[in-house]
């Protein structure tokens, strides 16, 4: 993982969590795709999530997908959750 992606997780992490309870009751079990500390869209799935985000920011590839549960877990990149393979 890069450190410009890391840094991208770690921003979004930290602005997920801050939103978290204005957003539970609207979203709860979508996967919000994230970039730069804010939420782009929601999602039903992780995969369509990640698919958006490839598409959306091809260019660096520079993003992370959240679920929007009571607890948040940190989901990284989303990779680390999805086989090393294309989608």
């Amino acid at each position: 993982m890069t450190d410009a992606l890391r840094k991208q997780i770690e921003i979004n992490y930290k602005a997920f969590q801050e939103r978290l309870p204005s957003i539970l009751a609207t979203f709860r079990g979508k996967f919000a795709l994230m970039r730069d500390g804010r939420i782009v869209d929601f999602f039903d799935t992780a995969r369509d999530a990640y698919i958006a985000g490839k598409s959306i920011f091809k260019d660096d590839q520079l993003f992370s997908v959240q679920e929007v549960v009571e607890t948040p877990v940190d989901l990284g990149f989303f990779s680390y959750a999805m086989p090393e393979r294309q989608i």
